[in-house]
This record gives C-alpha cells, sequence and structure tokens, in this order.
C-alpha cells in the first residue's frame, strides 16, 4: 500500500493553508496511478517523489525528481505541494537545503526551523516571464468570472505570469469584489486550457507590500486552491516586471481567507537576480 502523507502548506495550523498528499517513495507508482491517487486523495495537488535524475546531485540524499498531480490532470509545478513535501522531508532528514527535479526544472528548497520549533520551507522558483494578454481573451476571462471590467484595479493591469506554470494575474478594484467570487467553471476551464494556464490569480493590492489573492483552479477539477505558491511565484515576478514594488522587496500575500483555511506567502523579490522566492510555514494533518 502507498504511504500517502497530507500536510498543509502557508500555515502552522492543520486547519489553514493548503493541503497537499505527499507520496515521498513513489518508485513503483506510474502515472495512472499517481492521478488516481490524487483523485481519491481530492486534496489540489499531491507530490510524488522518486530518485533525482543522473548528474543532479543526489549523493546527500538531499535531491529527488518531484511530480505533481491534481486530482483532474498533471501539472508542471505546484509551490504549496513543494513546500508541504519539504515539509515533511525536514521532519524525516532534518533542516537544510534540498533540491527538487521538477518539469519546470530544478527548484532549490531551504527548510529551517522556527523559534516556535515548527518548520518553514522557502522554494527558489525557475526564471520567470511576463506577458501581455489578449483582449478577446480578458473578455472571455471577466465574462467567466462575471465581473464587470469596471471592477478590475488600473494600477494592476491584466498579464500572464510564469515562474513555473503559467497563472493570468488579474487585479481586483477592491476586497469586497475579491471576496465574491462566483464563477463559470467550465466556461473558464475551456479558456484555461486554451492558454495553457494552471490558476487565475485574482489580486487586491491592500498596502505597498501586501496583498489578498484568489486562485481558481477549474483545470485541476479544483473550484478553488487556498493557498498557491506558484502563482505567488509568478506575481512576484509580475510585481516587479511592471515597477510595482521594489527591486528589492519582501511580499506578503494572504490567501484562504474566504475559504475559511487562511495562509500566509511570503514572497521576496532580490535585485540582480530574476527569480522568485517563495516561503511560508507547514505542518502535518493528522
Amino acid at each position: 500500500m502507498t504511504d500517502v502523507l497530507r500536510y498543509t502548506a502557508f500555515s502552522d495550523d492543520p486547519d489553514g493553508g493548503n493541503p497537499a498528499g505527499v507520496v515521498l517513495d513513489a518508485s513503483g507508482l506510474d502515472e495512472a496511478a499517481m492521478l488516481g491517487i490524487a483523485a481519491e486523495l481530492g486534496y489540489s495537488e499531491t507530490a510524488f517523489l522518486t530518485a533525482p535524475p543522473e548528474g543532479l546531485g543526489g549523493e546527500d540524499g538531499r535531491a529527488f525528481t518531484v511530480r505533481y498531480f491534481s486530482p483532474k490532470t498533471e501539472v508542471p509545478f505546484c509551490g504549496h505541494a513543494t513546500v508541504a513535501t519539504a515539509v515533511a522531508l525536514g521532519e524525516r532528514i532534518g533542516p537544510g537545503e534540498l533540491l527538487f527535479a521538477t518539469q519546470a526544472g530544478p527548484v532549490p528548497v531551504s527548510v529551517v526551523r522556527t523559534d516556535e520549533g515548527g518548520l518553514r520551507a522557502t522554494l527558489t522558483s525557475v526564471q520567470p516571464q511576463v506577458e501581455e494578454v489578449e483582449p478577446a481573451d480578458l473578455d472571455e476571462a471577466l465574462a467567466a468570472l462575471d465581473w464587470p471590467a469596471a471592477d478590475l484595479d488600473p494600477a494592476l493591469p491584466p498579464r500572464i505570469a510564469y515562474a513555473g506554470a503559467r497563472h493570468l494575474v488579474l487585479g481586483a478594484a477592491t476586497r469586497a469584489r475579491l471576496a465574491d467570487l462566483a464563477y463559470d467553471f467550465a466556461r473558464l476551464e475551456v479558456l484555461m486550457r486554451r492558454l495553457d494556464l494552471i490558476t487565475v490569480q485574482l489580486v487586491h493590492r491592500a498596502a505597498d507590500l501586501v496583498f489578498h489573492v484568489r486562485d481558481p483552479f477549474p483545470v485541476g477539477g479544483v473550484v478553488e486552491d487556498p493557498a498557491t505558491g506558484a502563482a505567488a511565484a509568478a506575481f512576484g515576478a509580475y510585481a516587479r516586471e511592471l515597477g510595482l514594488v521594489p527591486a528589492d522587496a519582501v511580499l506578503t500575500l494572504h490567501q484562504g481567507e474566504d475559504m475559511g483555511r487562511p495562509g500566509v506567502l511570503t514572497v521576496e523579490l532580490r535585485a540582480g537576480d530574476p527569480r522568485v522566492r517563495v516561503g511560508g510555514a507547514g505542518t502535518r494533518i493528522a
């Protein structure tokens, strides 16, 4: 029987953050089995670990190949499952540096012990990209969300951002607009599949470096992702590309509050380094 661990990421409370499945030894599983486990578990993603590829550097036992499956499909990269997996490994082999070989590329992860005795993991993204959104695609996204264009924040222009997975970033002018999320699941899924999007990153700016976010995830078979590390990394790249924040900055993203699973994601930008660092706490779910 496959041992499936359950961890939450971006919270030190098992009832907060985003739950993920973690399979530390998936060497005997094929893709169909991994998808079946992820579907049965029902979390937005489950991570499956196998030996690292040749040349990655797994001699110290701290490098792994990681694949991520939602209940509906495999995704190239998942931030919250990365954090959850790193915390699970930290409990077993100790804090320190890890290296994950993902379909998006190598992802280093640092695990440290907090003053409270828990564990916190910070991933470093692959090279990010930001691109324009076609007007017709934006119109279709707004129609699927049932958002009037007037509800968008003009200071947060729509873009597609990538830091391991593609996300459509849309700015909400008010917190109330962000809180009122009732969308056409099938219609948004069709658009997202055509644009190769993993989530739609809905954002409201609460302060210079503080944001509230929500992430519809219909392509994964999930209405909403409670805390989305890959989208947080993409958003960090977006905010830097558009000059919304300083080149050196630490952003705080609050997610999951509207779902009753509050989590906090820390997004670090460093001048001269295009990669984005996303960190947060994690803990096991009994």
